[in-house]
């Protein structure tokens, strides 16, 4: 018998994050703002997926990424989406919203969730969007104590700790590179370095911080870095591409259509949308069905 999506997930039955890592290959990141777009990522055949604070605030609010939302807030969301996908899957932690205290509770209560990777930044608060604004970064002895926070507290080596500097956008390249590299000897697992704006500082930053598994983002739709090929920011040496705002953006625009489409009096046109059978299927009604005619008694 097929188990339904959701059930019998569990960390243990994921890859770890290094094992996606030493794959080979670039580890493209969307972002999902809800079950239903972890599900639909790992359909896709995505090998990973992130859950990013932009997103969230603004499907599950309609809020924007101005540090208005925070750990309790996330966390249920964060529960469900995890319990809808088998896919290994890397969240937002914001600044670990607050001090080494908060840090530590919020590794260990996103570790229970079955949350494979954590990224958590420096940027002073309020944290925003790393491609709004001018920014402020903490002291670097302030960040390195909460990432020692955040490596102490994780319960299993394999949950991996990600390092995020604004420093880019807070100063300028070299302090970015400053910054990871002081991460890095902390004992972090990957730096994550935000905001930059072109192919030549992916390319010298990568170079700065060789050996180190990077992260960095390429947000479609008014982020500050060209579009660039996957494989291009990989020969640059970042592994992990973060993409937080493709899907939400075109998801939104869908929305929108389909609203203006239905107050106009016009019907769904052929191939625009899914019908009945194809979401039920997605959402596991088959295998629903299958336990009820299996066990319902009476």
């Amino acid at each position: 018998m097929s188990q339904p999506d959701g059930l019998a997930l569990s960390p243990a039955s994921r890859p770890s994050w290094r094992t996606l890592l030493g794959e080979g290959e670039p580890l493209l990141l969307p972002a999902a703002h809800d079950a239903l777009t972890a599900r639909l990522i790992a359909r896709a055949g995505f090998r990973a997926y992130q859950v990013g604070g932009f997103a969230l605030a603004g499907t599950r609010y309609a809020l924007p990424d101005i540090d208005l939302i925070h750990f309790y807030e996330e966390n249920e969301a964060i529960r469900q989406i995890v319990a809808a996908s088998p896919l290994p899957v890397l969240v937002d932690a914001g600044d670990g919203f607050g001090d080494v205290k908060n840090v530590t509770r919020t590794v260990r209560g996103y570790e229970e969730l079955g949350v494979s990777g954590i990224f958590i930044e420096d940027q002073k608060a309020p944290v925003s969007c790393g491609q709004m604004g001018k920014k402020e970064v903490v002291p670097i002895k302030e960040m390195c104590g909460k990432l020692e926070a955040a490596l102490a507290a994780r319960k299993n080596t394999d949950t991996f700790i990600l390092a995020r500097t604004d420093g880019r956008s807070a100063v300028g390249v070299p302090e970015a590179i400053r910054r990871g590299k002081a991460y890095r000897d902390v004992g972090v697992d990957g730096v994550y370095v935000e905001g930059l704006r072109s192919a030549a500082e992916l390319k010298r930053v990568g170079k700065a911080l060789a050996g180190t598994p990077l992260a960095t983002t390429l947000m479609e739709g008014g982020g500050r870095l060209p579009w660039l090929p996957p494989e291009e920011i990989y020969g640059y040496g970042f592994s992990m591409i973060l993409y937080p705002t493709t899907v939400l953006f075109r998801a939104t625009r869908a929305i929108e259509r389909a609203l203006a489409g239905l107050q106009a009096g016009r019907p769904m046109a052929e191939g625009e949308a899914v019908d009945l059978d194809g979401f039920e299927e997605i959402v596991g009604l088959p295998a629903w069905e299958e336990i009820e005619a299996r066990f319902q008694r009476g």
